[in-house]
Parts: C-alpha cells; sequence; structure tokens
C-alpha cells in the first residue's frame, strides 16, 4: 500500500519546479495560473530567487504548495495513494491532490494562510525552539510547567519535538531541557510560534476562508496532523482543516498510524527529502522515496 506524503515550510530551495516546468506543458499551465490567482509571478522567485527572498513566508508557503501540487499531477496516473498525509503546510498539498480541494481553492487557503500567520506574529514576539534527545512526555512537562505561553508544536520523530510560544517561555523550558538532558535545544529561525495557541488570530481569519470553501470527499484516507487517524469524510475533514494552525502536528503519530493501517511505502511529494530523513528514525523498515517523474 503506497501512502504520499507532503512536506512542509522548511523544504524550499532556489530553482524549485523550475525542472517540471521546463519539462511538462501541464505543470507550465499550472504555475502560470497561479501567477494570476497570486497577483504576483512566484515562478520568477521560485526558478531564479535567492534563499532570502524564498523565506518570506507569503512565497514559502504558496512555492511549497505549488511544487508539491504539480508534482502530484504530472506522475498522472502513477499517482495512486492508498492513503496521504501533509506535514503542516503540507496537508493542504495533500487535500488538493486527492481531490478535497480545487487547485485554486487550495492555493487561496495556502496564500490566506500564509499571510493570516504573518499578521499574527507580527502581533506577537514569539518563536519555536528544536529539543533533541528527550521524551516528548518530559518536554510536554516540562512546557506546562513554565510560566506563558510554550507548547509542544511539532512531533517530528521520536527524540526530535519542536517547542512553539512567548520567547522568554521558550528561552527557559529550552534552560530546563538543557538540564533534562537534551542532546540539543536550540531556537529555530522562525517568524513565530506556529501551532500554538498564539496562532489563534490567524486560525480565526483562516476559519472564515475555510467554511467559505467545499471540500469534497476524498479518494483516500487522510491523516491529518491534529487527529493521527485515517480521515475519510469532508465534513471531518475541514473541521480538522481549521483546527490545526494552533494545534500540534502530529507527524510520528500519523506515520506510526498509516504504518499499523497497512502502509508498505511512502513517498515524498514536492520539494527536498525532509520527510524521508524523519521516516527512518521512525521506522526504518519501512521504505521511503522521492516522487519520480
Amino acid at each position: 500500500m503506497k501512502a504520499y506524503i507532503f512536506p512542509g515550510q522548511g523544504a524550499q530551495f532556489s530553482g524549485m519546479g523550475l525542472d517540471l516546468y521546463e519539462k511538462f506543458p501541464l505543470a507550465q499551465e499550472y504555475f502560470e495560473k497561479a501567477n494570476d490567482i497570486l497577483g504576483f509571478s512566484i515562478t520568477d522567485i521560485m526558478f531564479e530567487g535567492t534563499a532570502e527572498q524564498l523565506k518570506e513566508t507569503k512565497v514559502t508557503q504558496p512555492a511549497i504548495f505549488l511544487h508539491s501540487v504539480i508534482l502530484a499531477k504530472v506522475l498522472g496516473d502513477s499517482f495512486q495513494p492508498a492513503m496521504v498525509a501533509g506535514h503542516s503546510l503540507g496537508e493542504l498539498s495533500a487535500l488538493v491532490a486527492i481531490g478535497v480541494l480545487s487547485f485554486e481553492d487550495g492555493l487561496e487557503l495556502v496564500s490566506k494562510r500564509a499571510l493570516a500567520m504573518q499578521k499574527a506574529c507580527e502581533t506577537q514576539k514569539s518563536t519555536m525552539a528544536a529539543i533533541i534527545g528527550l521524551e516528548d512526555a518530559l518536554v510536554e512537562e516540562v512546557c506546562a510547567a513554565v510560566d506563558g505561553v510554550v507548547v509542544a508544536a511539532n512531533y517530528n520523530c521520536p527524540g526530535q519535538l519542536v517547542i512553539s510560544g512567548e520567547v522568554e517561555a521558550v528561552e527557559k523550558a529550552c534552560e530546563i531541557l538543557k538540564e533534562k538532558g537534551a542532546k540539543m535545544a536550540v531556537l529555530l529561525p522562525v517568524g513565530g510560534a506556529f501551532h500554538s495557541p498564539l496562532m489563534e488570530p490567524a486560525r480565526e481569519e483562516l476559519a472564515a476562508a475555510i467554511e467559505a470553501t467545499t471540500f469534497n470527499e476524498p479518494i483516500c484516507p487522510v491523516y491529518q496532523n491534529v487527529a493521527a487517524m485515517a480521515i475519510n469524510d469532508a465534513a471531518t475533514i475541514k473541521g480538522n482543516s481549521v483546527a490545526q494552525l494552533t494545534a500540534p502536528v502530529k507527524w510520528t503519530q500519523c506515520i506510526q498510524a498509516m504504518i499499523a493501517d497497512g502502509a508498505t511505502e511512502f513517498i515524498e511529494v514536492g520539494p527536498g527529502k525532509v520527510l524521508q530523513g524523519l521516516m527512518r528514525k521512525i521506522d526504518r523498515k519501512v521504505p521511503a522515496s522521492g516522487a519520480v517523474v
């Protein structure tokens, strides 16, 4: 059973998607449509932009989404998922790839999501930190004991958890976690506290857009970040998509659930190899590779 997985923010690189644009007329069509929808030439930034330009949230999220979705489109009939999942932003890519959302609606939501998150980041000084080498339960316990807002945000793989919240609370949690034996507790170069209660303004803003968007029934189960289990109906997928911005990304749990439900092979659809790397740390026995066209 093939499971297709879609990466999130951080997988971008200069030149991303150019090979698809040059090789496939279908890809060219979708990229040009994206430029029209967004109102600026995202292809120029993706194909020729600097790493700095690609790091702008309003660019990063649509760029990764476009690379993933267009790659899935050009795979054509060979794209036959038994199940899908996406890491954070990647969840929207997955939903378009299996027809829950149209390409146009998906891109509109990704763009609104990026701008809403950017706005929430500017409202309050906040950050994230990667914690390496501790049990999840211990990290959760420390976060709960620290004054201020700091929560577990990304369960990436066993021994790698990202925390998110107010700058002082995150720094304090890092200090305590180092004392408790973390191999690493390092602040990440991000604009704000994604997947934490501090994203509530962005969640509210995006909720209205999601509610107004048509969600179709999926062609296969979706393992959403919020639930970490197979979801098969459009209404639940829609509700989970609203909850996602302030809830943690249960990536380890999603992958484990997919394997328990019969996944025998994982294929990463999008830029980079981040998810393949995490797969090897979650369960080395199940093969993981990148999508090839």
